[in-house]
């Protein structure tokens, strides 16, 4: 089976890890956010494409969810005494190495596509890894800042610094529409058995890369299921909420589904505490979806892929029929 994956961020990843599990001999492809990433320290950070590469690959900080296992911050410590910032983005020492490869391989004239393709030579994540385009698309919000004032300021200094506290009056992907998707990442969609939407963050992880002109219309043709990352009207973790308020949707199951859409999803996995959600067009089913442990997590990716292939199954069989019909 041919499994394509939109991810972002720490949900997405452990989603990712259990479909592993779920599915060993699956051919999976990660096609991940880059709308989080910003250049710091003259480097260029992507933070969910590492994230998925360091989770796969078994070098991420498993208590925080993000970063590198038994990381030191001696460099960050060093800049610090130096009076260069932004001292809220903690980068570690190890984390620092990926940044500089990446960058001097950037500098180089390398795509971004090749970049993650090298780095993940060396991780060995077992899936391959796309980042959502080659271009430069950084996801950018409206705030104002109680110490700054008025002002456009990029997601993660939004997201980090001030942890979402202050309303974002507007979030967008600043440079997706003038993006193209990534070699590989239309090839891969339209090759695909079916798609999943893990419970990543759905303004910011999944629908920046459904943003880049193209990608949302290739899934939108596959079987497509998606995981919600919200249970009984709160996100499992980080700040979702304050996203989805950012655009005028409200933090609940449905809502999230209704923000896909009916034309994109066709079936949705709610928890147990949303166990009533319907939607119109879209088949939803309940189960626990809180990722407790490697065996909760390959469960709740074992049932976004059964959903999958009986969704795919009966659109089979309805179009069996209807060309029996036709004759």
């Amino acid at each position: 089976m041919r499994i394509v994956a939109l991810a972002g961020g720490i949900g997405g990843a452990r989603f990712l890890r259990g479909l592993q599990a779920a599915a060993p001999e699956a051919e999976i492809t990660v096609i991940g956010n880059t709308g989080d990433d910003i250049s710091l320290f003259g480097l260029r950070v992507c933070p969910d494409l590492d994230t998925v590469m360091y989770t796969l690959g078994g070098g991420i900080n498993e208590e925080q969810g993000w970063g590198r296992a038994g990381e030191t911050f001696a460099v960050k410590e060093e800049l610090g005494a130096y009076g260069v910032g932004p001292g809220w983005f903690g980068l570690g020492d190890r984390d620092f190495a990926t940044h500089i490869v990446r960058t001097q391989m950037l500098e180089a004239g390398y795509k971004l596509s090749a970049v993650t393709e090298a780095l993940c030579d060396r991780w060995k994540p077992g899936v391959r890894l796309i980042p959502m385009t080659d271009d430069q698309v950084e996801t950018h919000v409206v705030v104002d800042d109680p110490e700054r004032g008025r002002r456009a300021i990029h997601f993660q200094e939004w997201w980090v610094r001030l942890r979402a506290s202050v309303p974002a009056e507007s979030i967008a992907a600043v440079g997706a529409e003038d993006a193209k998707p990534a070699p590989g990442v239309l090839a891969a969609i339209g090759d695909a058995d079916v798609v999943l939407l893990p419970p990543s963050n759905p303004v910011v992880s999944v629908g920046t890369i459904l943003a880049v002109p193209g990608v949302r219309d290739a899934v939108a043709a596959k079987t497509v299921v998606g995981v919600s990352p919200i249970i009984g009207g709160a996100p499992v973790r980080g700040m979702a909420d304050a996203c989805l308020t950012a655009i005028g949707v409200e933090t609940s199951a449905r809502a999230v589904a209704e923000y896909y859409g009916a034309d994109l999803l066709d079936g949705w996995l709610v928890d147990e505490a949303d166990a009533g959600v319907e939607v119109d067009g879209i088949e939803v089913r309940s189960r626990p979806l809180l990722m407790s442990d490697p065996d909760a997590t390959a469960a709740i990716a074992g049932a976004a892929l059964d959903l999958a292939r009986e969704l795919a199954a009966g659109a089979a069989g309805t179009a069996g029929a209807a060309g029996e019909d036709a004759r």
